[in-house]
C-alpha cells in the first residue's frame, strides 16, 4: 500500500518524537553513540521532512494542525528537564532579579562577595559569574518582567514557550497571506533545536526572533511604522539582526527609522551609567569567548578580535545590501541570509544562535542554511564532554562534518545552477543557427 504524504508525515513524526525523547533521557550517560545517535536521527528526520514538504503541493489543514500538536509533545520532556550548570537561563535570572533589586547588571558581578546574599539557590551556580551581563537592553528588561511575575528558571521556560507558539501563529498567517501551502509551517515548528534550545535550555533568542518575525509580516504589510519598532526591539534583545538594516532601507519612512532609533535609545536609558554606553561584558565576549568558529579563528590570526567581528557584521551587511538591490520584492530568504552570512564568520556559533533563521526558511535557495541547522547538532557533543571533565573545543571532525556539509551542499547548487545556465546558453544557440 502506497503511504500518503500525511503518512509519511506521521511517521516521520513519531520517530522525531522516539528520537528526541531518548536523546533528552540518555545524553548525560557516558558513551559517544548513545550522545549522538538519536540527535542525528531527529535531525536525518527533519531533512525528511523538508524533502515532503517540497515534494507535496498541499496538505489538509487538519494533518497541519497534527503535525503541530505533536511537534509540542516532544517538546514537553525538553520543558520539564532541570536546568543544567551550564545553561544561561540562571543568569536570566539573576539579572532579572539585580534589577527589581535597583542594581545594574552590567555593573555587578555575580561573583562578587559583597552580593553573595542576593543570589537564590538556582542563581548561585550561574555561568560566567565572574562578568558582569553581556545582553542588551531589550533582553534586560525582558528578564525584569518575568522575574516581576515569578523569579523562577521554569517562568522563564514557560516564557519562552509562549513566544515558540506565537510564531507558529504569525508563520501560519504570513504562509496563508502570500498564498502559499500552510504546511510549510512544519519547516519551523519541527525542527529540532526548539525542543533543545528552547523548551529545553531556554534561550533569549526565541524573544528577538519572535520580534524580528513581526517585522518582515509588517514590512510586508505595509505596515511601517510598526515594522521600525518591532526590528529596533529585535536588535534590543540580540544585537545579529542589525546586518538586516539595508532590507528596510526605503520599504520604511524616514520618520518610522527615527522613531525606531528614539525606542532603542530609551531601552537603554534605565542601565546609563554617568553617561557611559552600557555594554557589560560584550567586550569580554568578543574578546575572550570562542566556540564553533573556524572562519573567526583563521581570521584572528591577521587581525585583532575585534576587527574580525567587525567584519562579521560587514559581511552580514554587505549580504544584506546585495539582496536589496537584487530584488524588489522581499522574499523570506533575504531574512536569513545576512544573519547567516555574519554568525559565519562570528566568533561564536551555538546551536541556539541559529535559532534566529528558522522562521525564514521555506524555500530551495536557503536549502544551504537548511543543512547547516541540523550539520551544527553534532556540536553538541561538546557539553557532553565537559562533563566528563574534557576540554570546551569542538573536536575537529565535528568542524568537518558541520561546515563540510554546508559547503558541500552549496558546491552541488552552484553546480547544477551552472550546468543548466550552460545547457539553456547552448540551447539558445541552436535554436539561432
Amino acid at each position: 500500500m502506497k503511504l500518503t504524504p500525511a503518512r509519511r508525515l506521521y511517521i516521520l513524526g513519531v520517530v522525531m518524537l522516539g528520537a528526541l525523547f531518548v536523546w533528552d533521557r540518555y545524553r548525560g550517560y557516558d558513551g559517544t553513540a548513545l550522545f549522538l545517535a538519536p540527535i542525528s536521527v531527529a535531525g536525518v528526520v527533519y531533512l525528511l521532512t523538508i524533502r515532503e514538504l517540497s515534494r507535496t503541493p498541499k496538505l489538509a489543514r487538519h494533518v497541519v494542525f497534527i503535525c503541530i500538536a505533536l511537534s509540542l509533545v516532544w517538546r514537553v520532556p525538553y520543558l520539564l528537564t532541570p536546568v543544567g550548570t551550564l545553561d544561561d537561563l540562571r543568569r536570566y535570572v539573576w539579572d532579572g532579579r539585580m534589577q527589581r533589586l535597583g542594581y545594574n547588571p552590567y555593573k555587578v558581578i555575580p561573583a562578587d562577595p559583597a552580593l553573595a546574599g542576593l543570589h537564590t539557590p538556582e542563581t548561585r551556580e550561574l555561568n560566567n559569574p565572574d562578568v558582569p551581563s553581556p545582553y542588551p537592553a531589550g533582553a534586560q528588561l525582558f528578564f525584569r518582567a518575568v522575574t516581576a511575575i515569578h523569579e523562577s528558571t521554569f517562568a522563564f521556560k514557560i516564557a519562552f514557550l509562549a513566544c515558540d507558539l506565537a510564531i507558529i501563529l504569525v508563520l501560519l498567517a504570513e504562509l496563508r497571506r502570500m498564498g502559499e501551502p500552510e504546511h510549510w509551517v512544519l519547516a519551523y515548528a519541527w525542527h529540532p533545536l526548539l525542543a533543545t534550545e528552547v523548551a529545553g535550555s531556554s534561550h533569549i533568542d526565541i524573544v528577538g526572533t519572535l520580534l524580528l518575525l513581526l517585522s518582515a509580516a509588517a514590512l510586508g504589510r505595509r505596515w511601517r511604522a510598526t515594522a521600525a519598532m518591532t526590528f529596533a526591539l529585535a536588535v534590543a534583545v540580540k544585537l545579529l539582526p542589525i546586518v538586516l538594516l539595508p532590507l528596510y532601507w526605503r520599504r520604511v519612512r524616514i520618520r518610522d527609522a527615527l522613531l525606531a532609533a528614539i525606542v532603542f535609545a530609551l531601552l537603554y536609558l534605565p542601565f546609563l551609567n554617568h553617561g557611559g554606553i552600557p555594554i557589560g561584558s560584550l567586550g569580554t565576549y568578543i574578546q575572550s569567548f570562542r566556540f564553533n568558529d573556524p572562519v573567526f579563528a583563521t581570521l584572528e590570526r591577521v587581525a585583532a578580535p575585534q576587527v574580525v567581528a567587525g567584519l562579521a557584521v560587514l559581511v552580514g551587511l554587505l549580504t544584506a545590501v546585495w539582496l536589496r538591490s537584487k530584488r524588489q520584492t522581499l522574499c523570506s530568504d533575504a531574512f536569513a541570509w545576512p544573519m547567516a552570512a555574519s554568525l559565519l564568520c562570528a566568533p561564536v556559533v551555538y546551536p541556539w544562535y541559529l535559532v534566529w533563521l528558522l522562521p525564514f526558511l521555506r524555500s530551495a535557495s536557503t536549502l544551504p542554511i537548511i543543512i547547516w541547522t541540523v550539520s551544527i547538532l553534532p556540536t553538541y557533543f561538546v557539553w557532553h564532554l565537559r562533563e566528563l571533565g574534557r576540554p570546551w573545543i569542538v573536536p575537529g571532525w565535528i568542524l568537518w562534518v558541520e561546515y563540510g556539509s554546508v559547503a558541500l551542499t552549496a558546491a552541488i547548487i552552484l553546480l547544477r545552477r551552472i550546468t543548466r545556465a550552460g545547457a539553456a546558453a547552448c540551447s539558445t544557440d541552436r535554436s539561432g543557427g
